[in-house]
């Protein structure tokens, strides 16, 4: 079942709401905090998983990347495959090896 974000139009505090069943969804809610009944519903954030092919089908090499980017270990090879793909040159399953090493920090072991 959602969850679901309102905010309180008397004590003006955000809350999210996990409703179980519909007709909890049908009753307005009351806020948790000063319980008036004055809650407009907001719109929530959403994220989605993206697939280690859609992500390198997506990437574009020619885009900066500011220094965060580097640093999440999901991203380290990313630049690398994707150019290798893109120059048409297939780097072999040592390569691929070597880049899921360094993802998950077992390189530093070798080293």
């Amino acid at each position: 079942m959602p969850i679901y974000e309102y905010h309180c139009q008397q004590c003006g505090k955000d809350q999210s709401l996990l409703l179980l069943t519909r007709q909890e969804i049908a009753t307005p809610p009351h806020c948790r905090y000063c319980g008036a009944p004055h809650l407009t519903r907001l719109l929530s954030r959403f994220a989605y998983h993206q697939s280690e092919a859609s992500r390198l089908q997506e990437f574009d090499t020619r885009t900066p990347r500011d220094d965060s980017f580097y640093k999440d270990s999901r991203n380290v090879g990313l630049w690398a495959k994707k150019r290798a793909q893109e120059l048409g040159v297939d780097l072999g399953p040592q390569f691929e090896e070597t880049v899921e090493k360094a993802r998950s920090g077992k390189i530093l072991d070798e080293l």
